[in-house]
């Protein structure tokens, strides 16, 4: 039985071998929607969770509905601080770094460049040096984005070596990002030099990432669940679009998957890993919307494109075959099924304990796979 069948045998949880137990691990970005979900998720794991993020977006974010800041050592503080940053990294010296800070909305790099590429280039730049500087990290998980590719919108999918780039000011922010991060592993944290430094990169890629919590402007779900909730028209700017989408969970897993094999062989997974759905799930704006709108029970929606709009890709599709051969991860959920479990916390989410609802669907999603292996 190979190691991630080890994992998968106790039926729990826990899908790493109690890797995570005990450990110090910082999150950048831990207020954010995938941040907030990969706390709670490590915190059930028994690690003491050190986040270091900007305030959460709104009252509703998922952060603050599951009382976060009471359960993680709570840090405020702004990406591109760097002497900040720094402070935190010797203070509580982490062992595992997850870095999700961003500024991730493609909107909003057209109206804020300047602060995007501050953001998604320096910030990582920042978390970058204290790596490399700290005696404390091992490893280290990267978090960029299925649109650091140039994407020629080709019908196959990505590839992790195929080259970089981005037509808007966030795309081609993640793409610098990428370079930057294999630059540092290069020149610095070399793998071949592994039993010298210690110290293992990684960077992720993930597709259209749902769920709930995420409260963010110009994103589909919060944009439907807001309209819906007000009994508004959902309106779709590009209802065309075809994007690999996934539940949250989804690449959470392989992050945390990938973390926990380049503890234990640190010079052989340090490299960029693309963590997508299946070719079922690469589906368009229209279809997302039209299955939420069948999940909430009601809801019209409205064709707003416009010509004159700023760029936005058409199709996206990402090659995940490195992380299903090299780690044995796979997607477990279909888009209706994510759709479902997204729609299903947004139900609940205003007389519910959130972090409980958070921690049933990590259980749900945890006994799928467990499920299969068995």
């Amino acid at each position: 039985m190979g190691q991630r069948g080890a994992f998968m045998e106790r039926g729990r949880v826990d899908l790493f071998n109690d890797f995570y137990k005990g450990k110090r691990v910082l999150i950048t970005g831990h207020t954010g929607f995938k941040g907030s979900w990969l706390s709670i998720w490590l915190k059930k794991l028994g690690a003491t969770v050190i986040g270091y993020g900007l305030d959460p977006y709104t009252k509703n974010d998922n952060f603050v509905v599951c009382g976060l800041k009471d359960r993680v050592i709570d840090v405020r503080g702004d990406i591109r601080d760097y002497d900040k940053l720094l402070s935190v990294f010797n203070k509580y010296k982490p062992e595992i770094v997850f870095h999700l800070a961003a500024q991730a909305l493609v909107k909003e790099s057209y109206k804020n460049p300047k602060e995007t590429y501050e953001t998604n280039v320096m910030g990582t730049l920042n978390v970058l040096e204290c790596v490399k500087n700290s005696r404390s990290v091992k490893v280290s998980i990267m978090v960029t984005t299925d649109k650091c590719y140039k994407n020629i919108e080709q019908i196959w999918g990505y590839r992790e070596d195929d080259p970089m780039g981005g037509y808007d000011p966030y795309s081609s922010s993640k793409g610098c990002a990428e370079i930057l991060i294999d630059s540092y592993r290069n020149s610095f944290i070399n793998p071949k030099d592994y039993k010298i430094h210690g110290k293992a990169i990684a960077s992720v890629r993930a597709g259209n990432v749902i769920g709930g919590g995420d409260w963010s402007k110009d994103r589909i779900i919060p944009d439907c669940i807001r309209a819906l909730k007000e009994n508004k028209n959902i309106e779709m700017r590009k209802p065309s679009a075809i994007r690999p989408w996934q539940h949250v969970l989804e690449p959470l897993s392989g992050y945390l998957l990938l973390a926990s094999k380049m503890q234990a062989d640190g010079d052989s997974y340090c490299s960029g890993w693309n963590f997508g759905p299946n070719g079922e799930s690469i589906v368009s704006v229209g279809h997302i919307v039209e299955t939420i709108i069948k999940e909430w029970g009601s809801g019209k929606y409205l064709d707003v494109s416009r010509g004159d709009a700023p760029h936005e890709a058409n199709l996206l599709k990402l090659d995940c075959t490195k992380a299903k051969t090299y780690l044995e991860w796979s997607p477990k959920l279909s888009v209706d099924e994510a759709i479902k479990l997204t729609v299903d916390w947004y139900k609940q989410s205003k007389d519910k304990d959130m972090f409980e609802i958070c921690l049933n669907q990590i259980k749900s999603y945890t006994s799928k796979i467990n499920q299969e292996v068995i």
